[in-house]
């Protein structure tokens, strides 16, 4: 980093844009303004190019496929420097989108296709090129930066889950010692619940619409009054890879966006509660972290070795849920048939998608520190037996022993339980003998169902 971009980065209001800058750096070419001013010349110049190969529409002349060449390029080749150049013409229009039309008339000119320069934004209300942009933005950033940042996460917790298959650990139910499990089982539960909510976000539809100032196709019905307004709509709207939405006031009413954003706010609620989970196993060392030469734990205690990855994550999943909650709340709401108070709000996708990033990197980074203390594991099962009361009243059960649940209940409830009581109890039952020999083979450490099963 050179010191003038150093400089800014510690100005910088947004940590994403500052401390955590080049961490979240993927997002930019989708998420950031200028990613958006590129979206919308993409849009006015498909728009463009398929008006021009519509039959129907008699007042163009068909382009060569240079000319769409030299038009797709103005995209292919559109620079920060071409975003500022817009942000220049809007200083004068006060208005963002018009802007982005102007730059392309420009364009036509130093092409030689000035007679296209009428047609530019044809029948289009701001908001028609504006849904499609960000239809386009939330698309390229979930398949290009989210997905795959997912798919890493899944692949490391699927890692784990094996590599801890067989790591039998006492379990805690209310914070209480229970029957046991493997800690790959409780990793293998986090991948399940994660993998859900992927595959319902991969299924994910992205609407549009390109309809005009009020949704009615007004201005191009008076304009060409014999073309099928609603196919050519939904023809476009679905060459750019977007589904139609046939129904819209000016805007398209973002309940998709807010579907997209309350099932991302899911799948970081549930790796919250994973990063919470191995916090908390950590401080009870059944996980050691390992030691990276350089880092400093505490300012003043040197033996500190924290999960601050773990944290990390935790305080930028919830400040991205909270993003992700107002704007799905706020988003499908819009007074008659537009106001502009979604405009601002949607500038902040990119905030909500770079914290969540921000905490995706900082779990991988916390696991890749992990080393399982399966030592430690074992010895709190080797002082649990009284978690094998469950195994013992149930068996009880089967075999009709009166009173089971409140037998093991005296037994255990509030009790010192050691090997000893638990065989002198099992030899108390009226039970047939080779059951009270298979009990007594039944340890903490042993009485697993099927969790290694999964």
């Amino acid at each position: 980093m050179d010191h003038t971009n150093a400089i800014n980065s510690i100005r910088a209001i947004s940590p994403l844009d500052g401390r955590y800058g080049a961490k979240v750096e993927s997002l930019r070419d989708y998420t950031s303004e200028f990613g958006l001013i590129r979206y919308r010349v993409e849009v006015e110049v498909e728009w463009l190019i398929f008006l021009t190969e519509r039959k129907e529409i008699d007042t163009l002349s068909p382009l060569k496929d240079e000319d769409k060449k030299a038009l797709r390029k103005i995209v292919q080749e559109f620079s920060p420097e071409n975003g500022l150049e817009i942000k220049e013409t809007e200083k004068v229009t006060n208005h963002d989108v018009k802007a982005v039309e102007y730059f392309i008339n420009n364009r036509l000119q130093s092409l030689g296709l000035e007679a296209l320069v009428p047609m530019v934004h044809f029948a289009c209300t701001s908001e028609d090129i504006n849904n499609l942009s960000y239809g386009l933005m939330l698309k390229n950033t979930l398949n290009k930066v989210i997905f795959p940042a997912f798919n890493e996460l899944m692949s490391t917790l699927g890692d784990k889950a094996e590599e801890y298959r067989d790591a039998a650990m006492m379990s805690r139910t209310h914070g209480q010692p229970a029957s046991p499990t493997t800690m790959g089982k409780e990793f293998h539960n986090v991948v399940q619940r994660l993998q859900r909510q992927y595959l319902q976000l991969k299924n994910q539809l992205f609407l549009g619409k390109m309809n005009g100032a009020v949704g009615n196709y007004n201005a191009h019905v008076v304009s060409f009054p014999a073309v099928d307004w609603r196919k050519l709509s939904a023809d476009f709207i679905e060459s750019l890879g977007l589904t139609v939405n046939p129904a819209t006031t000016q805007i398209e009413p973002h309940d998709y966006i807010a579907e997209i954003f309350h099932n991302l706010s899911r799948w970081n609620t549930i790796l919250l509660d994973f990063c919470r989970d191995i916090w908390s196993y950590i401080s009870i060392e059944a996980f050691k972290q390992k030691a990276i030469p350089g880092q400093v734990g505490s300012s003043t205690m040197p033996h500190k070795i924290n999960p601050i990855d773990f944290e990390n994550a935790e305080g930028n999943l919830g400040l991205a849920n909270a993003l992700l909650g107002h704007m799905a709340a706020k988003l499908p709401v819009s007074r008659w048939q537009r106001d502009l108070s979604d405009s601002t709000v949607l500038r902040n996708i990119g905030t909500a998608f770079g914290y969540s990033l921000l905490s995706y990197n900082s779990t991988l980074a916390g696991l890749k520190k992990l080393s399982l203390n399966k030592e430690h594991l074992l010895e709190e099962l080797q002082d649990a037996w009284l978690i094998l009361g469950e195994a013992l009243q149930t068996v009880m059960r089967k075999y009709e022993v009166p009173e089971a649940y409140e037998k093991l209940k005296e037994l255990t409830r509030g009790k010192e339980v050691d090997h000893q009581v638990i065989r002198d109890f099992i030899h108390s039952l009226d039970l047939p003998e080779e059951v009270k020999g298979e009990l007594e083979q039944l340890t903490p450490q042993t009485y697993l169902g099927l969790a290694k099963e999964f």
